[in-house]
């Protein structure tokens, strides 16, 4: 079950623990090399007939965004936000499509984002598996994905994070959870939000362009930010050709930490859930 990516599993003090794997991030993603024209639309109609509202409406979000590595100041990164330090202090990296925007080309994808770019990682050694790639190569990964304007997204856990995605708006369930369906809660924003100097700004657009959740506008040959949809990823900052968008860390009242790991994730989720 664990190879069919059933149950997941973690390792702690050389046990293997298990548990049973969730629809999304889990058993739609272990089902990458099943997917054709007969499941991609499948999963459409499930989404669209309220299941992704279902997967999306208990708390803890499944997803949180970490902001562009470029995009933060050192001194402001909050420990669970340094993307680089994650990648460091791993052992084994592998890269694989993105089963989103694989599923999206059996459906009418929207975008061109390249699909082999979905990352994997560990802090175990382990025999080489197709698609394994060097420390130096993910970190390179992380570069062109943020360069060509995507969303890092991981488990919104602290502790026990194996995966960074790197989204767009279009394609990816959780980022199409905002855009297309409505659902404030399908991602947990990072704790940044994006400002544009006006006196700066020469109101070339490119922040508009690059913001996968729409939250900024041209007004007047000026960018503004919609505060209530700006999830913190800091693409507006790393596109900006004149540095007038920068990413500004939220006031401690305003902060939202994740949990500190998948079973304090896990209880939380459950006390949230209702079932009718």
């Amino acid at each position: 079950m664990a190879n069919k990516g059933m149950v997941l599993t973690q390792k702690e003090n050389d046990l293997t623990y298990y548990r049973l794997a969730p629809f999304a991030v889990g058993i739609y993603e272990a089902s990458l090399h099943l997917v054709d024209h007969s499941f991609a639309h499948l999963v459409e109609d499930y989404f669209q007939e309220g299941g992704l509202r279902e997967i999306m409406k208990p708390l803890p979000h499944i997803h949180r965004v970490i902001p562009a590595q470029s995009a933060v100041k050192t001194e402001w990164i909050l420990p669970y936000d340094d993307v680089k330090r994650l990648i460091e202090s791993n052992k084994v990296f592998n890269v694989r499509d993105c089963i989103c925007r694989v599923q999206q080309d059996f459906i009418g994808r929207k975008c061109d984002f390249p699909i082999h770019n979905c990352l994997n990682f560990s802090a175990y050694e382990r025999p080489p598996r197709p698609g394994d790639i060097s420390k130096q190569e993910a970190l390179d990964l992380l570069d062109e994905t943020e360069k060509i304007g995507l969303v890092h997204t991981v488990s919104n856990v602290i502790e026990g994070v194996y995966y960074v995605c790197n989204c767009c708006g279009c394609c990816c369930g959780i980022l199409r959870g905002l855009n297309e369906f409505g659902l404030e809660g399908s991602i947990a924003a990072a704790n940044y939000y994006s400002e544009i100097d006006h006196e700066t700004c020469i109101g070339c657009g490119v922040c508009e362009k690059r913001c996968q959740v729409y939250a900024i506008s041209m007004i007047e040959n000026q960018a503004e930010v919609d505060l209530e949809k700006c999830i913190g990823c800091g693409l507006c900052v790393t596109g900006c050709p004149v540095e007038a968008a920068s990413l500004k860390l939220k006031p401690d009242e305003e902060r939202i930490d994740p949990p500190k790991n998948f079973r304090v994730w896990e209880e939380k989720r459950l006390e949230n859930r209702v079932i009718n």
